[in-house]
């Protein structure tokens, strides 16, 4: 199975919090699946680090995502093509790019946020 991480699950993920549940824990652990985090979540996370909304240590963060051995996805011109005739069910553009990216590259989107149901585009729970 391929996964991509939506930014909480991510974070989740790596602050070891339980709202990221067993079943998607053991998912993300399982070595036969490709999991997938988006540079975009990272950018995000930067960003909310940068104006104090959001307290982690980016450099153990990257190195956690490298030891685990997440495959990290750099933004591609399909993914920008598919980005732009994304409709807009909400005003989130990291989650529109992290939604276009599950879309070209065929990979479920683990996330919490029920609003990414209405986009093409298909989903899995944290919990």
């Amino acid at each position: 199975m391929k996964l991509l991480l939506d930014t909480h699950a991510l974070l989740w993920w790596l602050g070891d919090d339980a709202r990221l549940g067993p079943a998607a824990r053991r998912r993300i652990e399982d070595r036969r699946n490709t999991i997938l985090v988006s540079q975009v979540s990272l950018w995000e996370i930067a960003i909310k680090i940068g104006i104090g909304k959001l307290r982690v240590d980016i450099g153990k963060a990257l190195a956690a995502i490298h030891e685990r051995g997440l495959d990290e996805l750099g933004l591609k011109p399909p993914h920008l093509t598919t980005l732009a005739a994304l409709e807009r069910h909400h005003r989130d553009p990291f989650d529109h790019m992290i939604i276009a990216q599950a879309i070209v590259e065929g990979a479920t989107l683990m996330t919490e946020d029920s609003r990414i149901e209405d986009y093409p585009v298909t989903t899995m729970r944290c919990d």
